[in-house]
């Protein structure tokens, strides 16, 4: 019986008729096709894009140069040099991302006690060469100027989940 039914199956081309009702389905239903780079879809508040450095509201550095961040980073993109302050504090004096290694775990992001290191809501950051995806402080930084409302936004609405 069952070889029957298989027969009368595909003698009739019922798959093929359930395919073409399918089609007819959607071809009628209103399409959901963006035009990319006039028109942008909402990012997730868990999103993460390319890395920043943040600021206090006085302007001064986040970064007490712990090196957890160069620690936890499983790609080992993070490279950090420090040296003590006149104050007694320690700053960083270099905080390099490789960017061409770096998986986006966001590791570092979570490993950070003060909030220094986030990754930002930007993901259109094409470059020529590989050299430039060597991010230095001044580039993290200015990452971390441009992007802090966003950023902030993004830390209140993941505050519950961390």
């Amino acid at each position: 019986m069952a070889s029957l039914d298989r027969m009368a199956r595909s003698l009739l081309l019922a798959e093929l008729a359930s395919g073409m009702a399918l089609t007819l389905k959607y071809f009628f239903k209103p399409k959901s096709t963006i035009s990319y780079p006039f028109e942008k879809t909402a990012l997730s508040p868990r999103f993460k894009g390319e890395h920043a450095l943040r600021r206090y509201a006085n302007g001064e550095e986040r970064c007490i140069a712990c090196k957890l961040c160069e620690a936890v980073c499983p790609a080992l993109a993070i490279t950090i040099e420090a040296e003590p302050r006149e104050d007694g504090s320690r700053r960083t004096t270099r905080y390099d991302i490789d960017m061409t290694k770096c998986i986006y775990c966001g590791l570092c992001e979570e490993a950070c006690p003060v909030d220094a290191i986030v990754e930002g809501p930007n993901f259109e950051f094409a470059t020529e060469t590989r050299a430039e995806l060597i991010y230095d402080k001044d580039r993290l930084l200015s990452n971390g100027d441009r992007w802090e409302p966003e950023i902030a936004k993004r830390l209140e609405l993941d505050a519950p989940y961390r």
